[in-house]
This record gives structure tokens, sequence and C-alpha cells, in this order.
């Protein structure tokens, strides 16, 4: 029984595969953001995570000079 439901996800994976409109096989082809840029990701990559990482201390001086 499980044999034959994994034949069919595999089945249905492989079919999805098949009928996706990429290119198939070129590493970054589904991401939002292009990855031809180095120096473009790099700053993404910078805002992204400095934003997140530096959001608390953000929050934490709004609230230090609050009166």
């Amino acid at each position: 029984m499980f044999g034959r439901l994994a034949n069919i996800s595999r089945t249905g994976m492989t079919n999805m595969v098949r009928h996706s409109h990429s290119q198939g096989g070129i590493p970054g082809e589904n991401l939002p953001f292009s990855l031809n840029n180095r120096y473009k990701l790099t700053a993404l990559f910078i805002v992204f995570f400095g934003s997140g990482l530096g959001a608390p201390f953000f929050v934490l001086r709004h609230q230090l000079l609050k009166q």
C-alpha cells in the first residue's frame, strides 16, 4: 500500500516538474532576485539581515529616549 502511494506521489511530482514553465537545471532561476550582480546581491543581503538584526537595538534606543 505504501509503495503504491509513493509511486503515485513520485509520478505526480515528475509531472509537475515536466509541465512547469522553467528552463530547469539553472541554479537560482526560481528566486525573486537576480544572482548576476554580485554587489547588488551583497547590498540586498546586508539590508535584509541588517534590518532584522538591528531592529531590536533601534526599538530599545527609541524606548530609552522616550520621556
